[in-house]
């Protein structure tokens, strides 16, 4: 058990934690976006799936890690485009029909893989890109400035996300549409509009959570290699009170305590590996009952809106 707490294990724990937000953050600050406009997407985690299938794939091919990440963006952000078909134009049921493209990605990403690779396969994925002089800086510099650029990128999302939300045109008609679109519909908005181009975002960043995996982070690919991690950046929308320094703050502590689980069976502390693993998904569950009690979601999230006359 000391081992856990020598310097080494803890500056190697911290830097795992702040690598393994990646996939969260993108996912979650994509998600927020569309219930921010009043569209709950459940189909998070397929959407990832095809994101880090076709990022790997492309990869695994070209050998090109920035062809693999367009890939990634291109193929979420056509599958964030058929949920908002579905969801705003044909007013489907929204979490009946996120359920329905997150089976699909799940299905789908695994045919793909069987019928064009078949073999666990690995690839060169994107390397640490140190950060001149700040990479140097006792003990912060290997924990936050010796990442990829991935890594980077989803740091970087969170303030950007924040600005747009709360500081532009764009972002408060997002936010009117979420909380009231008669209201905005009224003043001109199109609320259509506005939540398939939210929706079509949270897929493209769902699928770069996904590259994020296969071609960043593990840099391989398998039958369902998120493991419900879409379920869970979902959740963290919810914790962050749909704030993205809110969801920043969620996203840590589920990477602290997924990347905790794997420190402690990597150092054989004597804890059951099925109770480590356990926890990032029993946090999850405490995280939504808190969440449920203190936060508001926006007023029309998962209501479809029908323009009247």
């Amino acid at each position: 058990m000391e081992d856990l707490f020598s310097a080494s294990v803890l500056i190697g724990l911290l830097a795992s934690a702040i690598r393994l937000a990646t996939p969260y953050l993108y996912a979650a600050i994509g998600e927020t976006f569309g219930q921010r406009s009043g569209v709950l997407n459940l189909g998070v985690d397929g959407i990832m799936l095809m994101g880090a299938f076709a990022s790997f794939y492309m990869v695994f091919l070209t050998g090109n890690l920035w062809l693999g990440l367009l890939m990634a963006i291109l193929v979420g952000a056509l599958m964030g485009l058929a949920m908002a078909f579905i969801s705003v134009t044909l007013h489907a049921e929204q979490g009946i029909s996120g359920i329905g493209v997150y089976l699909f990605g799940l299905g789908m990403s695994d045919l793909l893989f069987q019928k064009l690779i078949n073999n666990v396969e690995t690839v060169s994925g994107f390397p640490r890109a140190p950060i001149p002089l700040l990479s140097q800086i006792p003990v912060l510099g290997d924990i936050f400035f010796n990442q990829n650029v991935l890594v980077y990128g989803a740091y970087l999302l969170v303030p950007l996300a924040w600005f747009v939300l709360n500081k532009t045109t764009l972002g408060l008609k997002i936010r009117a549409v979420g909380e009231n679109p008669e209201a905005a519909d009224t003043l001109g908005v199109s609320v259509a509009k506005v939540r398939y181009f939210t929706v079509t975002l949270g897929g493209a960043l769902s699928g770069v959570a996904g590259a994020s995996l296969s071609i960043a982070l593990l840099n391989v690919f398998q039958q369902n290699l998120t493991n419900g991690l879409g379920f869970i950046a979902i959740a963290l929308v919810y914790f962050g009170g749909w704030r993205p320094f809110g969801v920043l703050a969620g996203s840590l502590i589920f990477s602290f305590v997924n990347a905790l689980q794997v420190w402690v069976q990597v150092k054989g502390i004597p804890i059951s590996p099925d109770i480590a693993v356990m926890m990032p998904y029993l946090l999850t569950i405490i995280v939504l009952v808190i969440s449920a009690q203190r936060a508001r979601q926006p007023r029309a999230l998962s209501k479809p809106y029908e323009r009247a006359g």
